[in-house]
């Protein structure tokens, strides 16, 4: 771009274009290509000449030399010409020296962690380079308790990048910063350092072996972090984010797949233990004479004695009823939830078993195989045993309100089942419907995100089986309608002009813009972009915006792509930063 000779410019080189506002990036051959018209540039020095003038200046014995150039450092270094260019000159090494021999606490520490994360964000540097004096640095600020909260939530951050990296980091990291210690961040008032400290939370959790990750929450349960995080952060008087909201769905699901093993474990009649736990369930439900002294009856009587007991307890293959839960899933964990209700709930259990034991064979519910059947149910409405979403915010409140959640949530609806059987006079042949009308009676009331587990339970069972009826009723009735045969002739009328009219609002929609927040192989990042369409419909318009900008115009918005260069959109599972958790720009 010949531009120097019009205004006398001696030495071309040391020049360059840079956008006014925005990220402020510099213009190169690469992406010249890319400036619109109307877009408001200023001629600055070249970037390798801001680079090596930073790079001095991060040196100087100047305090606010030193300062200045830091903070120019941090900010510049989101550009990937000039990065390239600092890391050339071998730029971090000066970074690490700052952090690692230096004194320096407050706005030049600050500035001095936030322009190394601007520049390890490009990829250039692998994290696992780090040394680990540079590292036990970082966590000494973390660990510090006068510390200055910027440089504290900046660390945190640092590590957070560094857990997923390698499992050398990952050691490292978990055993130099305390899990007592990120509770102790996460208990501060200050809404960004308790964003941080779950941040790096979550991200030890997702890089642990199952055993470790059992162990942490195992150990979270011990310091009461559910109660804190109900009481104060999900019932806060301040509104909770999307990235806040996007780690307790993770805590969720972290705490969910703890039962995974036992679901996919299938009952081994060889097992003791086993064993035993399936026969403390007849002996809870009945005082048996199959138990009485040794002597009393002859083994063919005791064994029958035994069979007749699973019958009543609703086991299919009552003379073997470990064969019940040889299905994985829901495998163990069916076993599990049934004799935790006999346990904690004795007299719920003893009267649904009683209950149904004096009902005609054919009416009776059985306990055994409803348990069997509904803990699927559960395992699949609650993705036990998914992976989690890199982009969900779908926790429910409920979840951090109770302890043995999902113990606790079986325990109501094995009694709803029961409930639901009694009001659909249900026979074993309609063993399948009933089931399907929990499930529905369930996923409706989950849908209103109750906040506790005794306002589920109020909800699910006012949502008793005449209201499924009804609501089904009701939108049978309004699809007949919708499917009505003049319905469908009005709609096909209308339909040239109801899609065209959808056509304009959708591309209305698209020119307004929207605001998302990046994900990158390290997962959530507190950076926003927007993206806009032109008003003439040719091109994609985004960029980097800052915290709290709503609408930005089109012209601050330095990256485009030409909607004719679009060959497919890919939406789901197929979006590239499902597939390729290494590149660090999805967001395009």
């Amino acid at each position: 771009m010949m531009i120097s000779p019009w205004w006398s410019l001696p030495n071309a080189e040391r020049y360059a274009l840079q956008y006014a506002d925005g990220r402020q990036t510099y213009i190169t051959e690469l992406n010249r290509g890319e400036i619109k018209n109307g877009s408001i540039l200023r001629l600055t020095t070249s970037p390798d000449q801001e680079a090596e003038r930073l790079y001095s200046g991060i040196q100087s014995n100047n305090v606010d030399v030193k300062t200045d150039s830091l903070k120019k450092l941090a900010s510049l270094s989101q550009d990937v010409t000039f990065a390239q260019e600092f890391i050339n000159r071998n730029g971090l090494k000066r970074i690490f020296y700052i952090v690692e021999e230096g004194n320096d606490t407050g706005e030049i520490l600050a500035h001095t962690l936030k322009a190394f994360m601007e520049l390890m964000e490009h990829d250039f540097v692998s994290w696992e380079t780090l040394s680990a004096t540079f590292i036990k640095k970082i966590v000494s600020y973390v660990n510090m308790n006068a510390m200055d909260a910027s440089v504290q939530q900046l660390s945190m951050s640092i590590l957070e990048n560094m857990v997923p990296s390698s499992r050398v980091l990952f050691e490292l990291v978990k055993k130099e910063v305390t899990v007592d210690r990120l509770l102790t961040h996460l208990q501060v008032m200050n809404a960004q350092l308790q964003l941080k400290a779950m941040a790096l939370l979550i991200a030890l959790l997702l890089a642990a072996t199952d055993a470790e990750r059992r162990d942490m929450m195992e150990y979270l349960r011990e310091k009461n972090i559910r109660q804190f995080i109900h009481k104060n952060i999900i019932h806060s008087s301040e509104p909770l984010g999307d990235e806040m909201a996007h780690y307790l769905y993770v805590l969720q699901s972290v705490s969910l797949n703890l039962h995974e093993r036992r679901m996919r474990t299938s009952m081994d009649p060889y097992s003791q233990e086993q064993r035993e736990l399936l026969q403390s369930l007849r002996q809870a439900a009945f005082e048996s004479e199959s138990d009485a002294p040794a002597g009393t009856f002859s083994t063919e009587r005791r064994r029958s004695l035994c069979a007749k007991e699973f019958r009543k307890l609703g086991f299919m293959n009552n003379s073997n009823p470990a064969e019940d839960l040889r299905r994985a899933p829901p495998g163990l964990l069916a076993l599990d939830n049934m004799v935790y209700f006999s346990r904690h709930t004795p007299s719920a259990y003893s009267r649904f078993v009683l209950e149904n034991s004096s009902r005609e064979d054919k009416h009776e519910c059985p306990f055994a195989r409803s348990s069997i059947q509904l803990t699927l149910i559960l395992c699949e409405i609650l993705h036990v045993g998914e992976p989690c979403s890199e982009t969900a915010q779908a926790f429910y409140p409920m979840f951090f309100g109770q302890d043995h959640f999902f113990e606790e949530l079986f325990c109501i609806c094995i009694q709803l089942v029961n409930k639901t059987w009694k009001e659909m006079r249900a026979t074993q042949e309609d063993f399948d419907k009933v089931l399907q009308v929990v499930r529905e009676q369930i996923t409706r009331t989950l849908s209103l995100k109750p906040t506790s587990l005794e306002l589920f339970k109020t909800r699910v069972n006012v949502l008793n089986y005449s209201e499924i009826l009804k609501l089904r009723q009701t939108e049978r009735l309004h699809q007949e309608e919708t499917l009505a045969v003049p319905v469908l002739e009005l709609r096909e009328r209308l339909k040239p002009e109801l899609l065209e009219l959808i056509r304009q609002q959708r591309l209305l929609r698209l020119c307004e813009g929207t605001l998302f927040r990046k994900i990158s192989s390290r997962r959530r990042q507190d950076k926003l972009w927007y993206c806009r369409l032109s008003p003439n419909h040719k091109v994609l318009h985004y960029g980097d915006v800052e915290e709290g900008v709503q609408s930005p115009p089109i012209e601050s918005l330095p990256e485009k792509i030409p909607v004719a260069d679009m060959k497919a959109l890919l939406v789901g599972k197929e979006c590239p930063h499902t597939k390729e958790k290494s590149s660090g720009k999805q967001n395009k």
